[in-house]
């Protein structure tokens, strides 16, 4: 009798012993991994990959290593990249048109698509006019009107034609600026590669554009912020719990500098010249693709709050959340519905 006991009490202890060792296994099945994680200071700006579900560095270094790749074709700003090459028309040409590489020439062309669903508010031909301005340097230099009215009339889409990889202008002196779409399109890039490789759980910021790839390890959304305006950049204002999408900012806080008692922001009005002025300080896109997130953010700040919201309302699968200079936030149709969102106080 009392080996029978002695037996049922040991069938018992090795019954919670498996049982508790199965918990712990499904436990640290469901907590969130540590990300393998890389950041460099590229495209101007701070780009981070996290990768949740795989330990293969040699993933980060050639995720990364896009960036170089890309930033030698689009960059306005370096000397050597294809774009400027464009723009101090050094670039190799063919019967009058110059000659781009497959990806200039589509992200070329998605920007001249933007360039018509915004009627022009949206203008990647803004070359001549934002190259006199300067927000990255300390001098707080506003460009000579005399400058900036000559430079006006090189600044139209209209005037940009690409058929294939071979691109036209119609004046002398015209030049590209694909500033405000480029990170979305390096970022679906990126994302493009992770997956092909595998990878489920990701999450790639290039200086604030975000593109989830899936969504965490333990199968809960990623939480992305958005930036309070003007406060640090771990500052948020709202929190979005996404999956697999992208979310992307455009604001005045972003670039900026003040002179003589005005305040001047980087987005610019091709019309004008000089920044928009249109009671908006940000404008945050959820979209699909990060290339459309990065044209819509900024066509929608262009545009203003009723003409960007109606534009946001016509187009499917995109949501918005634009802040007025009050901080107020106004939500596209079914924002709140589809997404959830977690106010800070």
């Amino acid at each position: 009798m009392k080996n029978k006991k002695s037996l049922f009490l040991f069938t018992i202890g090795l019954l919670l012993v498996t049982l508790l060792g199965f918990a712990a296994v499904y436990e640290k099945k469901q907590q969130p991994k540590e990300p393998l994680s890389a950041t460099a200071f590229k495209l101007n700006t701070v780009v981070t990959v996290n990768i949740y579900d795989s330990k293969d560095k040699k993933l980060l270094d050639e995720t990364m290593e896009l960036c170089d790749h890309y930033e030698k074709l689009f960059s306005r700003t370096l000397s050597s990249s294809e774009i400027s090459r464009l723009n101090g028309q050094t670039l190799k040409q063919e019967n009058g048109a110059f000659v781009l590489s497959p990806e200039t020439a589509e992200l070329v062309s998605k920007g001249l698509y933007y360039g018509e669903l915004s009627n022009g508010a949206f203008d990647i031909a803004i070359a001549p006019v934002s190259s006199l301005w300067d927000f990255t340097s300390e001098e707080k230099k506003v460009p000579a009107e005399e400058a900036i009215q000559a430079a006006l009339p090189l600044v139209n889409y209209e005037d940009a034609t690409i058929e294939g990889n071979k691109l036209t202008f119609a004046k002398e002196g015209m030049g590209l600026d694909l500033g405000a779409i480029a990170k979305g399109y390096i970022a679906d890039k990126m994302k493009e590669f992770l997956v092909s490789k595998g990878v489920k759980s990701a999450t790639i910021n290039l200086g604030g554009n975000v593109l989830c790839i899936g969504k965490k390890t333990d199968n809960t959304p990623f939480r992305i912020g958005i930036q309070k305006p003007f406060a640090d950049r771990s500052e948020t204002i709202a929190i979005l719990d996404i999956e697999d999408k992208s979310v992307v900012s455009s604001g005045i806080y972003e670039r900026y500098f003040e002179k003589d008692g005005t305040f001047y922001h980087h987005i610019l009005n091709p019309d004008t010249g000089y920044p928009y002025d249109n009671h908006l300080v940000s404008v945050t896109i959820i979209s699909d693709q990060s290339m459309d997130g990065d044209g819509l953010s900024t066509s929608c700040f262009a545009l203003g709050l009723e003409k960007g919201m109606e534009l946001i309302n016509s187009l499917p699968d995109v949501h918005a959340v634009f802040i007025t200079d009050d901080y107020q936030l106004h939500y596209s149709d079914h924002f709140q519905e589809d997404l959830k969102v977690t106010y800070m106080e």
